[in-house]
C-alpha cells in the first residue's frame, strides 16, 4: 500500500514495485485518511507512507495504521531527514526510514528486509539522524515541540516571566512544561536540563 500526496511519485513508485515478482501493490492513496481505510479493507504487508503530507500528522497516520492493520509493516519516506523525527517514528513502531534519495534498489531491499522478519529495522538516513536516535536510547521520552521551544529560550538565560511573553502563555504554565522536562531528562535544575539537551543534539548551546 502506498499513501503520497504526489501522483507522479505514486505512479513511478507503483511502477516500480510492480515488476518485482514478488510484490503486488494493493492500493494506493493521496491522504492518510484513504490510505487507512485501504488498509483496513487490505491488510497488506507493507505500508510506504510519505511523512510529509500536509496538514497531516505522520505520526497519528502511523498510528492510526497500526491501528487499522496490526501486522503491516510501515516504511516512512520524507525528504527531510529530520533526526528527532526518525526518533519519534521509530518509537511509534514504524520499521524504517528512508530519505527520498534512496535509490529504487535501496527501497526494494528495504521492503524484502522488513518482510525477512519481525524485528529487523532499515534506516536510510543520514549520519547525524543515526547518531541522535544512538545517543537518545536513553530517553525514550521525546520532548514536545513547545518543550523544546521552552527549553531552547532556557538555553539563552530567559526567566519563565520573560518566556511567558515570548511564547505569549502563562507563567505558570512555562513552570509545568519546565517540570515535565526536568522529568523526561531525569534533570534537577535549568542548567542540568540545558546540559543534558545540548549533550543528546536535542537543542544547540545557546539556542
Amino acid at each position: 500500500m502506498l499513501i503520497d500526496d504526489h501522483a507522479l511519485v505514486r505512479e513511478v513508485v507503483c511502477e516500480a514495485l510492480d515488476v518485482e515478482p514478488d510484490m503486488i501493490v494493493v492500493g494506493d492513496a493521496s491522504n492518510g485518511a484513504t490510505g487507512i481505510l485501504h488498509c483496513k479493507t487490505e491488510q497488506p504487508d507493507v505500508v510506504l507512507l510519505e511523512g510529509n503530507i500536509p496538514d497531516e500528522s505522520v505520526t497519528e497516520t502511523v498510528q492510526a495504521i497500526r491501528s487499522a492493520s496490526p501486522n503491516a509493516r510501515i516504511l516512512v519516506g520524507s525528504m527531510r531527514d529530520d533526526p528527532a523525527l526518525v526518533r519519534q517514528l521509530l518509537d511509534c513502531g514504524v520499521r524504517g526510514c528512508l530519505n527520498k534519495s534512496a535509490s529504487r534498489n535501496d527501497l526494494v531491499s528495504s521492503i524484502r528486509a522488513v518482510c525477512a522478519d519481525d524485528f529487523r529495522i532499515v534506516l536510510h538516513v543520514s549520519v547525524e539522524a543515526l547518531t541522535y536516535i544512538a545517543t537518545t536510547a536513553n530517553y525514550p521520552e521525546t520532548l514536545t515541540r513547545r518543550e523544546l521551544e521552552i527549553l531552547t529560550l532556557v538555553s539563552k538565560a530567559m526567566s519563565n516571566r520573560q518566556i511567558s511573553r515570548r511564547l505569549t502563555i502563562a507563567e505558570g504554565t512555562v513552570k509545568r512544561h519546565l517540570g515535565a522536562i526536568f522529568t523526561k531528562l531525569g534533570a534537577r535544575s535549568r542548567l542540568e536540563a540545558v546540559n543534558k539537551a545540548v549533550s543528546i543534539g536535542l537543542i544547540a548551546r545557546g539556542g
